[in-house]
């Protein structure tokens, strides 16, 4: 597995709570990036400031990962945990990024 960089007192999201967190959910973030989870397992980022719109399928993986392959071949995978009561992303490069209550 991936180091996420997780941190002492972040909790790991175990993949039923993702489920429900995520499916039928648009994430935002600070940046007011835009994470859709589409019940069918359509995925859409929309990035800030009209930046464009990045389009695939996410699933959820065994080990709590959401992974997400893009229409364009790329593809990752991400952990969501809870830190200090606030949802988080973090990256596989190590970054962690806030959600918007």
């Amino acid at each position: 597995a991936q180091d996420y960089a997780v941190r002492e007192g972040d909790t790991l999201l175990d993949p039923a709570a993702l489920e429900i967190r995520l499916r039928g959910q648009v994430v935002t973030f600070y940046d007011d990036g835009k994470s859709e989870y589409y019940d069918d397992n359509r995925y859409t980022y929309t990035y800030a400031n009209d930046g464009g719109t990045a389009y695939g399928y996410w699933r959820i993986a065994e080990d709590g990962a959401v992974c997400v392959d893009f229409v364009n071949g790329f593809a990752r995978c991400d952990v969501y945990v809870l830190s200090d009561g606030r949802l988080m992303l973090l990256d596989a490069g190590g970054s962690r990024f806030p959600v918007r209550p």
